[in-house]
């Protein structure tokens, strides 16, 4: 294919409708298959959450029976039902991986979509597979065009692009040409929005729920025949002009198929239930204090030199509920240290009541240096840390950490993404049904029907 030219959004459709499964590398399969068995792993845990709790409330009163599965229902939903709920739950403890094309959560909106879409139509989870990677493809190369200025104004990515990745995963799997691919993608660029006002409060989860149903709705639309705006990112009134001021790198997309972007940049999956931007700071004051044995009462101060965007997500210093938490660097080092770790299990209000985290917590504050002023810096560490600590004699010590563990620069190990699985879907399911939901799981990129890979685990008592 050239370089797109008059219309991305054709562009994309002509690929993604195109696309052979055997022109993936085995590689990006197997990483689509680590987003997938992770993302499921944070929907069981999410699905227990009160945000998603209020979208199965709300989809179980619209009455609309289907082929779907929706994690803590008691029956099988709509696929536009199916991905709300679920998308909500996967995003609900923002445990849900990370991608810095786009400065987006991808998986926990595109995920569900291909999960509803590939039960509803009984696909075999290799088709899933192949969806998978064509919606995060399509996502991650618009997000990669819009250059992250779109997150710098303000937007909440994973909202405005989201609908997009989940778009073009649902409309693969219902084999849409690309003409009627063209269209969903048109439907849902029209549609989309999301505003990092969210942060804190259960819209953020909820709208990455709304992302991904808005997706599959999108494409179901265009299945029957829906129009959609042809040029909604290029119009004078389309994405590029009303998200980004005008910037729009369309080499990114024309490198759609050769770059592969769950690849490069690849995708990070999270190793703790917090926003990622305070990931590597967490990372680096736990191994000041592992490498030297340090006394945790004997630290006075923990100094976190940060970019700004780092500084803007992470907006609360004294978190008053377990969704400001979430968003709190204070917080996060505090718990890291109290508890020796933060898991799931630590992420409620006890925590943050507990006098060693609230002790802790003042004595975090975070900084922007001049060190973040050098070109070089968004690419090489864009929530990176620079770890001042100074204990309590007057001497310091000082680390600096690029990227967290997780990322793709530093992925876990396969045995650590199953023991997080289990981890977040134990407590749901048993350790029993947790474990044979896993080994099912395993068998994602192969003809087996995904149907069977959800049910087969005696996972009934999730529908």
């Amino acid at each position: 294919m050239h370089a797109p030219d008059e219309s991305v959004s054709g562009y994309l459709a002509q690929w993604a409708s195109g696309l052979s499964p055997d022109d993936i590398p085995a590689t990006v399969r197997t990483r689509a298959k680590t987003c997938l068995v992770d993302t499921i792993g944070v929907a069981i845990a999410g699905s227990q959450s009160d945000a998603a709790v209020f979208a199965r409330a709300l989809c179980a009163e619209g009455g609309t029976r289907g082929s779907s599965t929706a994690f803590g229902a008691s029956r099988l939903f709509s696929a536009q039902a199916a991905a709300f709920s679920n998308g909500t739950a996967a995003h609900a403890f923002d445990f849900d991986d990370n991608c810095y094309a786009g400065f987006v959560h991808g998986s926990a909106v595109i995920a569900p979509a291909t999960l509803a879409i590939g039960q509803k139509i009984n696909a075999s989870s290799a088709d899933v597979i192949t969806a998978f990677v064509v919606g995060s493809e399509c996502e991650y190369a618009l997000g990669a065009a819009s250059k992250n200025a779109l997150y710098e104004r303000g937007w909440w990515t994973t909202g405005v692009l989201g609908p997009i990745g989940a778009c073009m995963a649902a409309a693969r799997l219902l084999r849409l040409d690309a003409a009627k691919t063209r269209a969903a993608l048109g439907l849902a660029l029209a549609g989309t929005g999301g505003m990092k006002a969210c942060f804190g409060s259960d819209a953020k989860a909820l709208l990455a729920g709304r992302a991904s149903e808005a997706g599959v709705v999108c494409a179901e639309l265009a299945h029957r025949g829906a129009s959609g705006p042809e040029h909604a990112i290029e119009d004078k009134n389309g994405f590029v002009n009303l998200f980004n001021d005008g910037i729009f790198d369309r080499s990114s997309v024309a490198a759609i198929g050769r770059r592969w972007y769950l690849e490069t940049p690849g995708v990070d999956i999270k190793r703790i239930p917090v926003c990622l931007s305070s990931h590597a700071a967490v990372d680096a004051v736990s191994d000041l204090v592992t490498t030297h044995r340090l006394d945790v009462a004997n630290i006075d101060t923990i100094v976190c030199d940060v970019p700004p965007i780092v500084r803007a997500n992470l907006k609360y210093d004294l978190p008053r509920t377990v969704r400001e938490a979430q968003f709190s660097m204070p917080f996060a080092i505090a718990a890291s240290l109290r508890f020796g770790s933060l898991d799931l299990s630590r992420l409620n209000a006890e925590s943050l009541r507990d006098g060693g985290v609230v002790a802790l917590m003042t004595r975090v504050t975070m900084q922007t240096g001049p060190m973040w002023d050098k070109p070089c810096m968004p690419a090489r560490a864009p929530e990176g840390a620079h770890i001042r600590l100074t204990l309590r004699d007057g001497s310091y010590l000082e680390v600096f950490r690029d990227k967290a563990r997780g990322s793709a620069a530093d992925p876990l190990p396969a045995s650590q993404v199953a023991e997080k699985f289990l981890a977040c879907s134990a407590p749901v399911l048993g350790e029993r049904r947790a474990a044979g939901l896993l080994a099912g799981l395993e068998r994602l990129d192969s003809p087996v029907p995904l149907r069977d890979l959800l049910f087969g685990a005696n996972t009934s008592g999730l529908r």
